[in-house]
């Protein structure tokens, strides 16, 4: 609106989301009423951002077993994914010959309910609950190169012997890329999925080779081209430890050359200040993709006091730019634990759309033209990668849609990021003409406000009320009258 519009106070109640001011105002012919709108603070679910659930955790026991098969934590808000990260050797068990219902039991329980899920295949574990090696005993027998694994100190000496593999040994090098292939053909490029870990090298898929082994860059680089081998259509996601133990950033550079997304899985693994300090990755990463945080075991964090009150995933949040996070530990039992802390991250992770203002015209003369003003804020941490356009649904009394207007030239992925209620707000103006009259009859109309697609279908939920379930939300009306000249 420009200085020079004329603003006459009316104060007029519009629901529990609108904040309860009125204006109209006098814009050229058309007089407007200008719409404040307040977020409403509802936990939203929306593409490409969302807590995660690890379902398998490095085994197939944490920390999905304790869940039947109907229960999905429904009441832990704003959950957008379901982690898998378990070993090749579960899925794999013979050559050729694969066990995917492992990971497609879990998925399609949570799928039903909206969900993403992601992946990240390992070939060298820890946990007492997997098979004795991560990677399949038939690719040792085939001939790959194996180093024997130490056991702890007074362990049995029965105990299964465990190996870790040569990561640049061709033959492991060719059964890992056959599996890989097989797993591609299932999953890449589902809609389903939401990406895949680099996960085939060290210690839980983090880089870490065994006591008097070395990883160089070399290696994770040939990695790194396994996967985007076979996962072409699928966001592939490279961890911050795959930097460590000598490897340098050269091989972070690497993977944004490769298009890959960075996982941070290195927060509240050490202590006071220390407990994020790699999120200066982030920086190469955020503008573009996705960043997904991961924290310690949320129980040994407790158990080291390095926990508190959580206040370091938050501060890991705000300074890598996150748009997934992960719970790391049983869910039910992380958020009776940590309620306030899923509340405030649930308002600031990934993107939140909130619409300020909206300047509707009170009536418009049908066939003829019509100015909407809007204007926006994202108050979380990343950009709305997914993108999205602006659209004003008319409604008649019978909640048909009677028009659709959208706003084309303004992605909401443009709007900048910021402090909590500090980002710069972009507002709008968007001209429109109306369709003849046999389309849009005279008439009032309840007006719908929705980002989504170019041609107005809803994909982005707001935090507004007086929702119709589509991710619409009502804000205001319109009359449309006799054509001029009629």
């Amino acid at each position: 609106m420009t200085r020079g519009q004329e603003i006459r106070l009316k104060s007029v109640c519009l629901g529990a989301a609108i904040l309860g001011l009125l204006i109209p105002v006098t814009a050229g012919a058309q007089e407007r009423t200008v719409i404040r709108l307040k977020d409403n603070g509802a936990p939203l679910v929306n593409p490409g951002m969302g807590w995660v659930f690890h379902h398998y955790d490095n085994d197939i026991v944490r920390y999905g077993s304790k869940l039947e098969p109907w229960d999905t934590v429904d009441e832990f808000p704003g959950v957008g994914v379901i982690y898998l990260r378990l070993a090749w050797s579960y899925l794999e068990p013979e050559e050729g010959k694969f066990n995917w219902a492992v990971v497609d039991i879990p998925a399609q329980r949570w799928i039903a309910k909206g969900k993403k899920i992601a992946f990240r295949f390992t070939t060298y574990e820890s946990a007492s609950n997997n098979p004795p090696n991560a990677t399949p005993e038939w690719v040792m027998r085939a001939g790959a190169k194996v180093y024997p694994v130490r056991g702890r100190a007074g362990a049995s000496t029965s105990a299964p012997v465990r190996y870790e593999p040569d990561y640049d040994d061709p033959i492991f090098l060719a059964k890992l890329d056959n599996f890989f292939a097989a797993a591609a053909r299932r999953y890449d490029g589902d809609p389903n999925v939401a990406w895949i870990d680099i996960g085939t090298v060290g210690i839980w898929g983090e880089g870490d080779p065994g006591p008097e082994r070395f990883v160089t860059a070399g290696t994770v680089r040939k990695h790194i081209d396994l996967h985007t081998r076979h996962f072409k259509r699928t966001l592939i996601a490279y961890n911050d430890n795959l930097t460590f133990r000598g490897k340098g950033l050269e091989t972070i550079v690497y993977a944004k050359e490769q298009g890959l997304t960075l996982r941070d899985d290195s927060i509240l693994c050490r202590p006071g200040r220390e407990a994020v300090y790699t999120h200066y990755y982030a920086g190469a990463f955020w503008p573009r993709l996705p960043v997904i945080l991961e924290s310690e075991h949320y129980g040994l964090a407790v158990q080291r006091g390095d926990w508190g009150e959580g206040s370091d995933y938050l501060r890991a949040l705000e300074l890598g730019h996150g748009s997934y996070v992960s719970v790391h530990w049983w869910p039910r039992e992380f958020l009776e634990k940590n309620r306030p802390l899923v509340e405030r991250m649930t308002l600031r992770m990934g993107y939140r759309l909130q619409l300020l203002e909206a300047a509707l015209p009170r009536e418009v003369p049908a066939g003829g033209k019509m100015a909407l003003w809007h204007r926006w804020r994202n108050n979380g941490v990343a950009p709305c990668l997914p993108g999205g356009f602006v659209a004003f649904t008319f409604k008649d009394q019978k909640d048909g849609v009677a028009g659709v207007f959208v706003d084309e030239a303004f992605d909401v992925r443009t709007l900048e990021v910021g402090p909590p209620d500090q980002a710069p707000a972009t507002g709008r103006e968007a001209d429109f003409l109306l369709p003849p009259v046999s389309i849009l009859r005279p008439g009032t109309y309840s007006v719908w406000v929705s980002v989504g697609s170019r041609i107005g279908t809803p994909e982005i939920a707001l935090p507004l009320d007086d929702g119709d379930g589509q991710r619409r939300y009502r804000i205001g009306q319109i009359r449309i009258t006799e054509a001029v000249g009629r």
